[in-house]
């Protein structure tokens, strides 16, 4: 694999009118991205679950008891179509982890519901999870991680985004 200053040279030499300096920032939050997203993925596969599945259960456990909720709100919570939650939904179903339940509200809607199963698994996958995220950010000093998110904050504010 290419190091991000030999890609930098390169375009220095193929374009010296342009300024890669962003490029530099960009490629290391892109591969840095990439290497924790595998690190934990192989958590994730260790328990069965996709990175996707994760998210749904994670969502459902941190909303609290009774852990449930519509659709629409664990919509509002990820980055993804209507029909890639209902498939999340429909696979998490079929393996025990979820239930859809009446909403109390709003007979001719649903609520989707941690079952027992999906409790105890996404317990054991969070536990695990926080570990492997430990040991990711280990080689940064406790200031270290304060600045990195400052920093981060400050990229995400550029789109409206905290």
């Amino acid at each position: 694999m290419f190091d991000i200053e030999d890609i930098r040279a390169q375009w220095a030499k193929q374009r010296p009118d342009i300024d890669t300096g962003p490029m530099g920032v960009i490629g290391r939050l892109v591969r840095v991205s990439a290497l924790y997203s595998e690190e934990m993925g192989k958590t994730f596969a260790k328990h069965g679950l996709s990175a996707a599945s994760f998210d749904v259960l994670a969502t459902l456990l941190r909303s609290g008891p009774p852990h449930a909720l519509s659709p629409n709100q664990l919509l509002a919570t990820m980055m993804v179509t209507s029909g890639t939650m209902t498939n999340r939904i429909d696979q998490l179903e079929k393996d025990g982890l979820v239930a859809r339940i009446p909403n109390p509200e709003d007979k001719r809607s649903v609520h989707v519901k941690l079952t027992a199963g999906g409790i105890r698994k996404i317990d054991a996958v969070v536990s695990d999870h926080v570990v492997v995220q430990k040991r990711l950010v280990e080689g940064l000093s406790e200031m270290d991680r304060t600045e990195l998110n400052a920093i981060l904050d400050k990229c995400l504010s550029a789109f409206g985004d905290r």
